[in-house]
């Protein structure tokens, strides 16, 4: 099979190092599975918090070649942390044939595969914004004492080594220009224009453009106030203008602001690449209108209803993903939590010794072993100065291989059968509305949804093979609902024993890849 490799690491937790060992691996597993490995997409100080990234865009596009027929990644979190972002390009992926892989986790395709999959991606999120949640507490800390959290001072300030700010005379010049240009009447396009002739810099060392005007010129910070996370602290900047000149640029602003068009969605919609219609079986994608009331609505429609060649009536975005994630809470049972913990621990002990910690560690052996060699060789006085210098090298190699190791260790994340039933617990006892727990329910539940006028078919996430649409008998299963009974065409998924509480479902259907549930409105 012919695959390519993506790897990532981040600017603010990892270095080069981390893409050479996440190859390694990679080449390592392609090697050992047979796979043909045809190229390499690698993006360097990038978050995976965001699929806005040069070379995972890139591999995306290239997807549509049909030159490959999938991605390996050293993790799943490399591919993508967040979950939303995840669903999207793998929908993109499975379009074109390509599918994703994890060298080192090594997710089987036996029961329950993609079910383990959903709770390693999801809990990969929760403590990516654990660690978010942390980060935002030091800055909060940062911001009581009026000090800086490493952001872009602005243009006219500089940041002192105990993190205070100061006024750069130099800079501050330029800003008192240009807020007294504009509260004379000129227009932004005209300083814009004689700011970039005269190759005056933003304090990004960039051209001034529109937007970097327009946040400049609303910037409290020139008359002295501190700004985080919406809260104003006068008197933690040093001042640069006076009150008056701001405000009076200030009321020239509101006075040719442009009231800007309304955003198209609203929210996240939860159920995109998931939700089908059921008349023409084509993806439904979220959207939003307005009503006559002004009130706006943002609801699923089918693809083709939109282009006129389905008559498939819209549905509220709230109303479908309240009622699937409320029969997807009725698989959240004690039972089935124990059941997921110890598959999702079974999968996290797989492999503790992986092999980029058994090169590292081979690795540091050789070096260990060739610095003894010059020891001795140095001790009969064979060339003692190039021989030392060898010796520094080895000794900085070895170092630095032992740096790698760690790293490597504490990357590693062991997660226990009561870690895991904890997760899950904490999750079925959030509120509902909480965007988190609706999240992880879909993530992990859902694998596809058809919705018809009066019902929905959910077809859950266990299976004995990975599941693709074109493989659900969702014929059979619409005419076992349609004559209300329940059927059986081969082996039932792992989670099979589920009963409907409070008559949420009318029937249940167990087939080959999975099974699914029928739920009336």
């Amino acid at each position: 099979m012919n695959i390519v490799i993506y790897a990532r690491f981040s600017s603010y937790s990892q270095t080069e190092q981390s893409i050479e060992g996440q190859l390694k691996v990679c080449y390592e597993y392609a090697e050992a599975n047979g796979h043909t490995v045809i190229g390499e997409y690698i993006d360097r100080a990038v978050s995976g918090t965001t699929d806005n990234r040069a070379e995972f865009q890139r591999m995306i596009a290239d997807s549509e070649r049909h030159m490959f027929e999938a991605i390996l990644v050293y993790q799943l979190n490399r591919f993508a942390r967040n979950r939303y972002d995840s669903a999207i390009n793998k929908a993109k992926l499975k379009k074109n044939g390509v599918r994703v892989i994890s060298a080192k986790e090594n997710i089987a395709d036996d029961p329950s595969g993609i079910l383990v999959e959903g709770v390693l991606e999801s809990m990969a999120e929760y403590y990516s914004a654990e660690l978010s949640l942390k980060i935002r507490r030091g800055m909060g800390i940062n911001a009581q004492k009026c000090i800086s959290n490493g952001s872009n001072p602005g243009l006219g300030f500089k940041v002192n080594p105990d993190k205070t700010f100061r006024v750069d005379e130099e800079e501050a010049a330029i800003v008192r220009e240009i807020f007294e240009r504009y509260a004379q009447g000129q227009t932004k396009a005209e300083i814009i224009k004689d700011l970039q002739r005269r190759k005056v810099k933003t304090s990004l060392g960039k051209d001034f453009s529109y937007n970097s005007l327009s946040k400049m010129l609303r910037n409290k910070r020139y008359i002295g106030i501190y700004v985080y996370d919406g809260k104003e602290t006068p008197g933690g900047m040093p001042r640069i203008l006076d009150d008056d000149l701001f405000e009076r640029v200030q009321v020239m602003l509101d006075k040719n602001l442009h009231v800007p068009a309304r955003k198209r969605g609203e929210g996240e919609y939860l159920l995109t690449t998931k939700l089908f219609c059921g008349h023409c079986r084509e993806m439904m994608t979220g959207y939003g209108g307005t009503s006559h009331s002004g009130e706006y609505y943002p609801y699923y429609v089918c693809k083709k209803a939109r282009r006129g060649k389905c008559d498939k009536k819209v549905i509220g975005k709230q109303k479908i993903e309240d009622r699937v994630i409320d029969a997807c809470l009725s698989l959240l049972t004690d039972d089935n939590i124990a059941f997921i913990a110890k598959r999702v621990a079974e999968e996290c002990g797989r492999d503790p010794d992986s092999l980029t910690v058994k090169s590292l560690r081979k690795a540091i052996r050789e070096a260990e072993t060739a610095i003894d060699n010059l020891w001795r060789m140095i001790e009969t006085g064979q060339s003692v100065d190039m021989l030392t210098e060898r010796l520094e090298q080895r000794r900085a190699e070895k170092a630095e291989l032992e740096k790698q190791l760690a790293a490597e260790l504490n990357r590693k994340v062991y997660l226990s059968e009561p870690q895991v039933m904890a997760y899950l617990d904490y999750i079925r006892t959030m509120p509902l509305l909480d965007i988190e727990k609706r999240r992880a329910i879909i993530n992990i539940f859902v694998h596809a949804v058809y919705l018809y006028d009066d019902h929905f078919t959910l077809i859950v996430n266990a299976s004995t093979s990975p599941q693709r649409e074109k493989d659900i008998p969702l014929d059979d299963i619409e005419k076992a609902f349609e004559n209300s009974e329940e059927a059986d065409c081969g082996t039932c998924s792992a989670i099979n024993d589920t009963v409907p509480p409070n008559g949420h479902w009318t029937n249940i259907y167990f087939f080959k890849g999975g099974f699914a549930v029928e739920v009336r409105f």
